[in-house]
């Protein structure tokens, strides 16, 4: 297995977001992750896929 798992500050620092959106984004299921203990868990290649899935949505609105 070699997805890597990131907290929640890792997912906030690596999209330059404020911890508190990337909560928010992540609690209406926005942003893919997963509850561990009550601690938000992401895959980084969910995060990465999440990413080129945006970028798609831009695309096309600007189509």
């Amino acid at each position: 297995m070699t997805d890597q798992i990131l907290t929640l500050k890792e997912v906030a620092d690596y999209l330059k977001l404020a911890e508190k959106t990337a909560y928010k984004l992540a609690a209406a299921g926005q942003l893919p992750g997963f509850k561990v203990g009550g601690s938000w868990r992401f895959k980084q290649t969910d995060i990465e896929q999440w990413i080129e899935d945006q970028k798609q949505i831009e695309k096309d609105k600007k189509s």
